[in-house]
């Protein structure tokens, strides 16, 4: 029972920042998760209902990297996600948390985008 509650204040937590949060064409969603094991990472045009770029730490190229889901392997996804989205032309974005706290894991994804070139 307390699973289920659980999963669902984090569905709510989602749902309330996507009410907020939208991404075009000229700013789309940077949409990052963490699950226990790997880290997911997409650009999503809300308008068009299209994902512009996307990568995960299960990458081919991230993978020799042996990546996990921790401070180090945020940073490293956070920079190469940047570096992989002005290839595509992608310049600003707008951040969505997923309903996770900005701070930890995040935060450092977050830093090492901006770090990387990316502006939100």
């Amino acid at each position: 029972m307390k699973t289920i509650n659980k999963a669902r204040l984090l569905q709510n937590r989602r749902w309330r920042i996507r009410k907020k949060v939208n991404g075009t064409a000229a700013r789309p969603r940077l949409a990052v998760r963490f699950t226990s094991k790997h880290v997911y990472a997409q650009a999503i045009n809300d308008e068009a209902g299209a994902t512009l770029v996307f990568l995960s730490s299960l990458d081919s190229a991230l993978r020799e990297q042996k990546l996990k889901a921790n401070l180090a392997g945020a940073k490293a996804l956070g920079q190469a996600f940047a570096a992989k989205a002005k290839a595509a032309g992608i310049t600003a974005v707008v951040f969505d948390r997923s309903g996770a706290p900005y701070h930890g894991k995040v935060k450092t994804f977050a830093d090492a985008a901006r770090e990387g070139g990316l502006q939100f």
